[in-house]
C-alpha cells in the first residue's frame, strides 16, 4: 500500500518550488500527484507538470464518472476558478506526492485511511509570504494584484488557528531557510514514512 505526501502552505511559502526540486531527484517510488484546474495557465507553468488545465467540460465530465475526489472553486477578480483531484490508485507499490490545501487534506482523509495520508507543512512569517506573492505575481504578463490580495484573505480562512494540529501525521517545516534546505527536510520525511 502506498502513501500520499501532500505538501500544504499557505501562498508563497515554497509548495511548487519544493515540489518540483523534489521531482527533480527522481526519488524511487515516488510519483507526483497532478492536480486539476479550470483556471489560465501562468507565464511558466507547463501543461500535466504544475496541473492539468482544463476546461468545465471535462470537469463535469470526471465528476460524472465519479473521479473527482475533492473539488474546490475560486471567485477570483478573474471568474470562478476550480481545483480538484481524482482518485489515487494506492494499491500499487509506490507513494504519491501532491501539492494541497486543509480542503484537500480533508478529503483526502474522507476517502482514503487517514494513516496513508502524510501532511507536510510548509510555514513562511506573513511579511516574507505576502513580498513573495506580490514578486511572483509581478512577473506574469498582466499582473492582478487584487487577485494576490484575495488568495492572501483566503488563506488566513483556510489555515485557521488550530486546524492542521488536527492532522494524525504533520511535519512542519520553516521554509524561510534555503530551498536546498527545504527540499532536504522533506526528502527526510519521505524516506522516513514510505509505505
Amino acid at each position: 500500500m502506498g502513501n500520499i505526501f501532500c505538501l500544504i502552505g499557505k501562498s508563497g511559502a515554497g509548495k511548487d518550488t519544493v515540489f518540483n526540486e523534489l521531482m527533480k531527484k527522481n526519488i524511487p517510488g515516488l510519483k507526483p500527484v497532478v492536480t486539476y484546474t479550470t483556471r489560465p495557465k501562468r507565464v511558466n507553468e507547463t501543461e500535466g507538470k504544475e496541473y492539468n488545465f482544463v476546461d468545465e467540460k471535462v470537469l463535469h465530465k470526471l465528476e460524472v464518472e465519479g473521479k473527482v475526489i475533492e473539488r474546490r472553486t475560486y471567485h477570483t477578480a478573474n471568474g470562478d476558478w476550480n481545483y480538484f483531484t481524482c482518485s489515487i490508485d494506492l494499491s500499487q507499490s509506490c507513494d504519491y506526492i501532491m501539492i494541497g490545501t486543509p480542503d484537500v487534506v480533508d478529503k483526502l482523509y474522507d476517502y482514503y485511511d487517514d494513516e496513508r495520508i502524510i501532511i507536510i507543512y510548509l510555514e513562511l512569517d506573513e511579511k516574507e509570504r505576502l513580498l513573495r506573492c506580490i514578486s511572483r505575481e509581478g512577473m506574469q504578463s498582466a499582473p492582478n494584484y487584487s487577485e494576490v490580495c484575495r488568495r492572501y484573505l483566503a488563506d488566513e480562512e483556510d489555515f485557521y488557528n488550530g486546524r492542521v494540529e488536527a492532522y494524525k501525521k504533520l511535519y512542519r517545516i520553516d521554509s524561510s531557510k534555503q530551498n536546498f534546505v527545504n527540499v532536504k527536510r522533506c526528502e527526510e520525511i519521505i524516506n522516513s514514512c514510505k509505505g
